[in-house]
């Protein structure tokens, strides 16, 4: 079972962790943000001596080139299976680095330490890895677990807001597979106004939704597909905008991806329309909305229709009945997800 840390201090969870473990050395992987901005924040004796493997920030640097680099990185100073792989960044580094960790000499032993709080809620935990290929998001990758994660709320102060709403999207999607009451407690939040206190029992509670499915559904066979909530249109949305040049943040597509497929759960399951229309409202005010018109609904059915989660080439989504009632494994026909991005774009007043 993974162990999950929870701490306010990085330093003292990351030297209890390691202190009980046995490797020959340590490489810590992080992009040029986390190095300037979280990485000084690591005060432990253990990374003090480790060898630093850094990668471009972003996206766009979640490719083949980047995870080669990474492997040549370990291969030329000494990376044998008795070494640890501390992989210290968000979901770009823990998705790349938990692969090139699993893939190198067939498995190095990694510990994702996520310094976003999108990496907390999401990539950090439940053991996906992987990079985009071919212009398709987490095209390649496994499935592997890593030994500890550790999340500290220390890190997510050099968070501009931005990355902070992108991680709550992920939160949002968690509370609406628990329940109505936890889904309108974080439909209430004031971003202007969190506490560390606060936060912290928070993401105790997301975690543990998105761990508890993952323990009982360790490969995606069944119910780790509620999961997927959101992240079929949402994860069209991000490829879309690939596509433009102009990316946009994970949590931010997932966030319009919520909406969609609300709106399909409201149209295909009676969910409950103000939930739907709360929800809509909550993300066009703090997310803004991501621009589509009708001749952009092709591209993106194509992007659904190549997506993962697809078994033959159909549209496959996540739906709710009622918040914590999920339904998993809906073909969509294509006419009724033009009919919901009609209403997403009537509903973000597009």
């Amino acid at each position: 079972m993974q162990n999950i840390v929870f701490s306010t201090d990085i330093s003292e969870a990351l030297d209890n962790v390691l202190t009980v473990k046995s490797f020959n050395r340590i490489f810590v992987i992080v992009d040029e943000n986390t190095r300037r901005l979280a990485l000084p924040l690591v005060n432990s004796g253990h990374v003090e001596h480790a060898h630093v493997i850094t990668i471009g920030a972003g996206e766009v640097n979640k490719n083949l080139n980047t995870l080669t680099h990474v492997w040549i990185e370990l291969g030329t100073n000494g990376a044998t299976r008795h070494s640890l792989i501390i992989n210290i960044g968000g979901g770009v580094v823990t998705d790349l680095g938990g692969f090139a960790a699993t893939t190198f000499k067939r498995g190095l032993p990694f510990v994702n330490c996520p310094t976003t709080l999108l990496a907390a809620v999401d990539a950090a935990v439940g053991g996906k890895t992987g990079i985009n290929f071919a212009g398709m998001k987490n095209e390649i990758g496994c499935f592997a677990k890593a030994s500890d994660v550790i999340i500290s709320t220390g890190f997510f102060s050099t968070l501009p807001i931005e990355e902070f709403k992108s991680g709550y999207a992920e939160m949002l999607k968690h509370a609406m597979l628990s329940d109505t009451a936890a889904f309108h407690a974080l439909l209430d939040i004031d971003f202007n106004r969190i506490s560390g206190e606060w936060l912290l029992t928070q993401l105790k509670t997301s975690v543990k939704v998105k761990a508890d499915i993952v323990q009982r559904d360790p490969h995606e066979q069944g119910l780790r597909q509620a999961l997927n909530l959101g992240h079929t249109v949402g994860h069209a949305f991000e490829s879309l905008a690939l596509q433009r040049g102009k990316p946009v943040p994970h949590g931010y597509a997932i966030a319009w991806g919520l909406v969609v497929e609300t709106i399909l759960s409201r149209l295909l399951r009676q969910f409950d329309s103000n939930h739907m229309q709360r929800l809509a409202t909550f993300v066009r005010e703090n997310y803004g909305i991501f621009n589509i018109t009708c001749d952009d609904y092709a591209e993106l059915l194509h992007f659904m229709h190549h997506d993962k989660k697809s078994m033959n080439g159909e549209i496959n989504c996540t739906l709710l009945n009622s918040c914590g009632n999920v339904n998993t494994g809906n073909t969509i026909d294509p006419s009724d997800m033009k009919a919901a991005l009609d209403i997403y774009r009537d509903l973000m007043h597009i």
